[in-house]
């Protein structure tokens, strides 16, 4: 299991642990990584992101986890996390269409047949 932020990128670092008689022994630093569950509102599922506490607070102070992955450039993205943000994009393309649709004002037809009455 890669211990990596799929949001920050934090990673593992390598130190040294330092005793009293200053005798140095390699060691890692390994990031609080959790794999969490967000909920997509456009989806309308969950999905498994593992997240440091500062990844989880960088995605809810962008609006939740759709307006974080359309805001995000795919270059930054995780490559696990491209497939999930091309559905989402989709997904409102679509809503938007539809609304588009709805929202037109009444035709030419309808604007004749009202004048006749």
């Amino acid at each position: 299991m890669s211990r990596e932020c799929m949001v920050t990128g934090k990673k593992p670092m390598v130190g040294n642990k330092v005793s009293h008689a200053n005798n140095r022994t390699k060691r890692r630093f390994l990031p609080s990584v959790k794999t969490t569950r967000l909920f997509s509102e456009a989806l309308g599922r969950m999905i498994a992101v593992k997240l440091s506490v500062r990844g989880l607070r960088s995605v809810e102070h962008k609006g939740g986890l759709d307006a974080w992955l359309v805001g995000t450039a795919p270059s930054r993205l995780d490559n696990d996390l491209l497939p999930i943000r091309e559905q989402i994009k989709a997904k409102s393309k679509a809503e938007t269409a539809a609304k588009a649709k709805f929202r037109k004002g009444p035709s030419a037809r309808t604007k004749k047949m009202a004048a006749a009455k």
